[in-house]
């Protein structure tokens, strides 16, 4: 396979309504932004760029099939090669990776990935009926309802197994916001206290308003190059920060889409078949974990993301990871629930099953030097989500993990400054980041590594 690169990206305003584009120009804010962040006018780039892959969640917001078409129509790419994805809440994550793959394959040189959804077009409730639609409609769907009543169900089950608290759920709200503070492309920017969120309104026992996304309209689009289309790019005037970012590694899982038809593997199988390496070789682990399961514990159950772990330890193998939590130096992962980032710290292996919860409190997934009016015990390890997240930032699904690709150029790029116009949420010198895409309660998961190219 070949080098492939993440060269630039745009990020539209992501808002509760965007009323004034349609989902093609608001598309096209993205793409533009990241044409011109390499110094390129239109005309020139449209003539070098080999093909897209678009992302969308749902035909139902738009209420027109083929969407995709209709913006790589808008854009000045017809006739060139394109294709859609779509997976859920992971969409954006899978068409990075396929624009990855475009590349690496050797199929295009200058490829672009973008993604959107303009999910204000229909109420909230029935934009809520439209997401649950990607749960198991004969079987789950009617028995549960919407999302937030299933991951309300499986933290409440990480809770009795591993006595996560509601606190601790809140200490991920208050980080992610507070960091969005300085995200000017984020639609929930405020500055929350553990007592805010746990007093908001209750939407799903434990779930209050403020530990879970909200719908948005948005896009974001990254641009893709092998060797050969970065020199055809510089060839043409195109200005690409250094270090390059190269991608290194590209993971993904899947799981049953009804959670009742997931396993109970027991310890022998979970070391064989899902264990991290660090975990493996770690004779303290092993211990910690025969101990869970001699109290009663079996894995995934509904706690755990089975196919986090696959996606994670894929990437990690890919891109020679061993230990992630001291070897990454940021994570833009899918916090659609704070449940849901405390249980991918888990699956990840930034910390044992089991331990997530700490970890959110612990202060070791905070940015260096923002204040978030909270006291923690460590200092930043492994910031996760310095761009705000899902919670904060927003969840127009098609755009979401294009949003984290582009934030995670941005970072190894050392360029938040230049695009938040404020440079605290910078990372220090980033070597290596990660980004995590999840799609329903775990069925499609995508973890892809970034790098600095030495």
């Amino acid at each position: 396979m070949r080098n492939v690169y993440a060269i630039s990206g745009g990020v539209s305003k992501f808002a509760k309504a965007r009323p004034d584009k349609t989902f093609q120009a608001v598309v096209k804010e993205a793409y533009d932004y990241a044409i011109e962040s390499i110094g390129l006018d239109f005309r020139r780039f449209t003539e070098m760029v080999d093909g897209s892959v678009a992302s969308y969640f749902s035909d139902h917001f738009t209420r027109q099939l083929m969407a995709g078409i209709m913006a790589q129509d808008y854009l000045g790419l017809c006739p060139k090669p394109s294709h859609r994805v779509e997976g859920g809440g992971a969409t954006g994550g899978l068409c990075f990776q396929e624009a990855w793959k475009s590349v690496a394959s050797g199929h295009m040189d200058v490829c672009v990935a973008y993604g959107f959804e303009t999910m204000s077009r229909v109420e909230t409730w029935k934009g809520n009926e439209f997401i649950a639609l990607a749960s198991d409609v004969s079987f789950d769907y009617p028995v549960g309802g919407f999302y937030s009543g299933y991951y309300a169900m499986m933290v409440t089950r990480h809770m009795k197994d591993f006595g996560t608290t509601v606190e601790q759920m809140a200490h991920v709200s208050v980080k992610n916001h507070r960091n969005a503070f300085h995200n000017p492309y984020a639609q929930k920017r405020r500055k929350l206290t553990v007592a805010d969120v746990r007093s908001a309104p209750m939407v799903a026992w434990p779930l209050t308003r403020l530990d879970i996304c909200v719908m948005s309209d948005g896009a974001a689009a990254c641009i893709l190059v092998s060797d050969e289309g970065l020199e055809r790019l510089e060839a043409a005037g195109a200005k690409i920060p250094r270090p390059l970012v190269k991608i290194t590694g590209i993971g993904r899982g899947t799981d049953a889409m009804r959670m009742a038809d997931r396993p109970h593997y027991d310890y022998d199988y979970f070391m064989e078949h899902y264990a991290t390496a660090q975990e493996k070789n770690s004779d303290e682990t092993r211990g910690y974990y025969r101990d869970l399961w001699g109290r009663g514990f079996r894995y995934p159950g509904v706690h755990s993301f089975r196919a986090g772990r696959c996606a994670a330890n894929m990437a990690y193998k890919h891109a020679g990871v061993m230990e992630p939590m001291n070897e990454l130096d940021f994570i833009e992962l899918h916090d659609a629930y704070t449940s849901s980032e405390i249980q991918t710290y888990e699956d990840m292996g930034l910390c044992r099953y089991g331990e997530g919860g700490p970890l959110a409190a612990s202060g070791k997934t905070a940015v260096p030097g923002v204040d978030y009016g909270l006291h923690f015990e460590h200092r930043p390890v492994c910031p996760v989500n310095p761009s705000g997240g899902l919670i904060a930032c927003g969840h127009p699904v098609g755009a979401t993990g294009l949003m984290q690709a582009v934030f995670a150029t941005w970072q190894i790029q050392k360029e938040i400054g230049r695009h938040f116009g404020d440079a605290a949420l910078q990372v220090a010198d980033p070597k290596k980041g990660a980004i995590h895409s999840h799609a329903g309660t775990g069925t499609y998961i995508t973890v892809t590594i970034l790098e600095a190219e030495k």
